[in-house]
């Protein structure tokens, strides 16, 4: 018997669980499984804030995929997508061309830009690891240009955070707590340097709740993060952006902004041909997605609502992960010859969102509200608790988050 061709692509959250629990679940008899990324690395996407300003080593954050994945096991190819083709069933590669029988796609995000002019061209993301580096090096660099610069230049030491959701409070909280280390180091006066928080909706952190929302603001603006909200972003250039509220306008200079404001799911999926929502695909309740049985997606590509509120599930890292677990399950049924495959229902267990160092607001155990050092510990948890999942005790004693008064 022909054993079928199982490709995942990416190895973020989604693509890395799927390909852990197939190696496990499958024989080397049954099926050859082949998973593909762009590096030799799997990184925590909830920790990049930290990366980008510089509060964590990034090398704290990348999983080498050989320290998960067994090799001798799983085909694995570093290259980069280019294109997918449903109807001939091929993955088109910088290098070469891969065929299925079955695919996982999890290609991650894109960042959403909703049209603002020169956002795309001036603006940072804080996408992956090299973005986040990026972002850490060009803060501390204006920070060190600006004693050395014959103008006072008051755009080197503004940094503007567009957007106030859950990376955009993330990041805010790890700048303003990294923000008096970069001014002792090149010696420049707190009050010189602006943290502004940019946010188009009327509230920061919007649809979580009001107690947990005002904590966050009051301890962030206690670190001198200014918060802007109802205020929407018009333009970026260069050395300044356009916000504007009520019809009101206001340029504000700057040389670092960073956009957390909205993602989509990657335009590879889009152009293949897929009915797809912002990038996203909607999938039945086995994640696959409408007229091609050998798909599954999960992770940012995969569109599934929410029947309470008839609202789309956000693509967080908890939801990948149970996508992911689902999927594995699927595919072995299906190698198996069954058709009874699972339904998808995700189990939220809560949310916790950072603050800085020892700091962050939850909702856990459904309505359980968690504040300050509290929420910090849970989310350390949360986060160990992923690696013992993905590698069992021996990632976990390796990248684990231990003490819990620091990083």
């Amino acid at each position: 018997m022909n054993r079928p061709n199982i490709v995942v692509l990416g190895a973020g959250y989604g693509g890395m669980i799927t390909t852990a629990k197939l190696q496990k679940m499958l024989g080397s008899n049954e099926a050859n499984i082949t998973l593909v990324n762009k590096h030799n690395y799997h990184y925590q996407t909830t920790w990049l804030h930290e990366n980008a300003a510089g509060t964590l080593h990034h090398d704290r954050t990348r999983i080498k995929i050989s320290d998960v994945i067994n090799f001798n096991r799983v085909n694995f190819v570093q290259d980069t997508v280019v294109s997918l083709d449903p109807s001939s069933k091929k993955v088109q590669l910088e290098n070469g061309e891969l065929t299925y029988d079955y695919l996982v796609i999890g290609l991650g995000f894109e960042a959403a830009t909703f049209g603002i002019e020169g956002l795309k061209e001036h603006a940072f993301t804080i996408n992956n690891i090299n973005s986040a580096r990026l972002i850490r090096e060009h803060i501390e660099y204006n920070f060190a240009r600006y004693n050395n610069e014959k103008e006072e230049r008051q755009d080197l030491l503004n940094i503007v955070v567009g957007g106030a959701g859950f990376t955009g409070i993330e990041f805010v909280g790890e700048i303003a707590n990294k923000v008096p280390e970069l001014c002792k180091e090149y010696d420049i006066p707190r009050e010189k340097v602006r943290i502004i928080n940019v946010e188009a909706a009327p509230t920061v952190l919007p649809g979580f709740d009001e107690e947990l929302v005002e904590y966050a603001m009051n301890l962030l603006e206690g670190k001198g993060v200014e918060f802007k909200v109802g205020t929407m972003i018009k333009q970026v250039e260069e050395h300044k952006i356009l916000v504007e509220k009520d019809e009101q306008q206001e340029e504000i200079p700057t040389n670092t902004v960073v956009w957390a404001a909205g993602v989509r799911g990657n335009s590879l999926v889009e152009e293949a041909g897929f009915e797809t929502n912002r990038g996203r695909v909607p999938v039945r309740d086995d994640l696959r997605p409408n007229g091609h049985d050998d798909v599954f997606i999960v992770g940012d590509c995969a569109l599934i609502m929410n029947p309470e509120n008839d609202r789309p599930y956000p693509p967080t890292a908890q939801i990948a992960i149970q996508e992911a677990e689902t999927t594995a399950r699927n595919v072995k049924k299906i190698v198996h010859g069954e058709d009874n495959l699972e339904t998808f229902k995700p189990d939220l267990k809560g949310t916790v969102a950072s603050l800085g160092e020892g700091q962050a607001i939850g909702v856990v155990f459904g309505d359980k509200k968690l504040f300050g050092w509290t929420a910090s510990v849970m989310k350390k948890i949360i986060d160990n608790r992923y690696l013992l999942k993905l590698g069992g005790v021996g990632l976990l004693l390796k990248k684990g988050k231990f003490n819990i008064f620091t990083k």
